[in-house]
């Protein structure tokens, strides 16, 4: 069984990205995966700001990130790039915080001319945290996501497409773990 740390980058507290996220943890879990989402909102916030790696909470999630054997990296796209709560997370994580990790970089945003956040921003910002296999991501424009009290309804068009790299990224990690198992 993978262990999954889901990261939202998402600054509301009704974000769109982090209930794509919660979806998607679901249906992760139902392949074996333990997944623990991590809304980046609910740290400290003067300890981001100030840098403090050894806060607790901090600490406590760079920890489940070193234990993790995938994770997902969520953000809304703000000004062509992850969101700057992301980024102050980020940067207190160690030099090679993914190494050895799968990772799905999944970025929502407002208009399709950000959909290349994903190569542009995130993979460079991932591959500088070590990640040595970073699956394909994906992007969500805002307006096929819905939010009801039921949970994420996404729209026809995004949501066989999302699925199908969730579950590549699934199946990413279910390898490794065979491989790990057979060596």
């Amino acid at each position: 069984m993978s262990r999954i740390v889901a990261l939202s980058g998402s600054p509301s507290p009704t974000s769109r990205t982090e209930a794509v996220v919660e979806h998607l943890a679901s249906r992760l879990r139902g392949q074996g995966h333990r997944v623990a989402v991590a809304p980046v909102r609910d740290l400290p916030p003067a300890a981001l700001v100030a840098g403090d790696a050894r806060q607790a909470d901090i600490a406590a999630l760079a920890a489940a990130i070193e234990g993790a054997d995938g994770v997902i990296v969520a953000s809304p796209v703000y000004k062509a790039a992850y969101s700057g709560l992301l980024k102050a997370l980020l940067d207190l994580l160690p030099q090679f915080a993914l190494a050895g990790k799968v990772v799905l970089p999944l970025a929502t945003g407002g208009s399709l001319a950000h959909v290349l956040a994903i190569d542009y921003a995130f993979r460079p910002m991932l591959h500088s945290l070590g990640a040595d296999r970073v699956v394909p991501g994906y992007f969500l424009l805002e307006e096929w996501i819905t939010v009801a009290d039921r949970g994420v309804t996404l729209a026809e068009q995004a949501e066989r497409p999302l699925l199908t790299v969730v579950d590549g990224f699934s199946e990413a990690l279910h390898s490794r773990a065979r491989l790990a198992a057979a060596s």
